[in-house]
């Protein structure tokens, strides 16, 4: 009997790539290892946010609300919009999957930067739709002409993320705006805000007043990130209610757990004090780019929780390098490295290891 199954999949799938996670960080008797590969927050769950969930534990027994009522209610009431605004699902790449499925048919294109989420070229390929790459500018950022370029009569979807992941810089809400002003109204534009609070730029943009101002315009966010649920899967799309409504309908029923949210209605209610987390980590970020350009690094001014290192043929010897100093970050092969910023003694791991690059690899 043959192993080979003979069932019949989807061509598509010959043309996903496989998402590839940050490495974990294996243990060692000779130091401590950190892993800043997968921009986690270094900080454990809040005590509050962690008795909720230990409590709610108790019925795991039971399905969740498939309707995500209570949490949809202290979303929409934190940004000013109504519940029917909202739609959440099991993290912001959870709830873009369910975009593109409301939105593309096959043969239709998303434009996007590139490079930025690895994500995106997988959900999109899921959709059966066609990926339009446009390249990050000299400094990584955002080419938003180049993307506005991009839009043509088979655009469905347009992909902007700020702050860029990997590479870190956000756009400005002048050239946000302008670039929304040569998007077509039928053209669906996400503004992907996973690192939204670690954001210090002054002409970042409102995605906010953005969003009143532009109906085809919708906000991705994640309570991954800052508010440290990476383990829960949680996200959430404020759309215009037609986008939220059909967003609602494609997610996966009960996908939203009750544990994830309790948590994210707790974290919510005790932002005040996640807030204080993310200067900390702001004030790390600042360090550590600091350290690196004194080093003599032309790194990106990143607004996210981690630093972009534009090592292109070199981005996997410095993984291993780093590697080898117990350190564990992200290479994107023939592009850079990102490195998420985490514990003190972890960010000076890392300027040890850049130091060190930089004096056996100068140039």
């Amino acid at each position: 009997m043959s192993d080979k199954p003979s069932v019949r999949l989807r061509q598509t799938l010959d043309a996903v790539p496989s998402y590839k996670p940050g490495k974990p960080a294996p243990p060692r008797e000779d130091l401590v290892t950190y892993k800043i590969s997968s921009n986690e927050n270094p900080y454990p769950p809040l005590p509050s946010v962690l008795k909720v969930v230990q409590e709610t534990a108790g019925a795991m027994n039971r399905y969740p609300d498939m309707a995500v009522r209570e949490l949809t209610e202290a979303i929409a009431h934190r940004w000013g919009v109504t519940p029917e605004e909202v739609a959440t699902g099991t993290g912001s790449v959870g709830v873009l999957g369910s975009l593109l499925q409301i939105t593309c048919e096959p043969g239709d294109e998303v434009v996007y930067a590139w490079r930025s989420f690895e994500a995106y070229p997988i959900v999109v390929a899921l959709a059966g739709a066609e990926s339009v790459r446009v390249p990050l500018d000299a400094d990584f950022r955002h080419d938003l002409a180049g993307m506005a370029a991009a839009v043509t009569d088979r655009t469905r979807l347009v992909i902007v993320c700020s702050p860029n992941n990997p590479t870190g810089p956000s756009v400005t809400d002048g050239e946000l705006r302008e670039f929304l002003g040569r998007v077509p109204s039928d053209v669906l534009v996400v503004l992907d805000e996973a690192y939204l609070e670690f954001v210090t730029a002054t002409d970042a943009p409102d995605a906010m007043a953005v969003y009143r101002d532009f109906p085809n315009v919708c906000v991705l966010r994640t309570f991954s990130k800052a508010y440290g649920l990476a383990g829960l899967r949680l996200g959430y799309c404020i759309a215009r209610p037609q986008v939220a409504d059909a967003l609602r309908k494609a997610a996966v029923p009960f996908g939203v757990t009750q544990l994830a949210q309790e948590a994210g209605i707790a974290s919510i209610a005790a932002e005040a004090e996640l807030t204080e987390r993310v200067d900390a980590l702001v004030d790390e970020r600042t360090r550590v780019l600091a350290g690196l350009r004194e080093q003599g690094w032309r790194v990106p001014d990143s607004q996210a929780n981690f630093v972009w290192l534009p090592l292109g043929d070199d981005a996997v010897p410095f993984a291993a390098a780093a590697d080898a100093a117990g350190l564990i970050v992200r290479p994107f092969d023939g592009d850079g490295v990102r490195c998420s910023i985490g514990e003190t003694e972890a960010n000076d791991r890392l300027l040890e290891v850049c130091r060190e690059w930089r004096e056996t690899h100068p140039g």
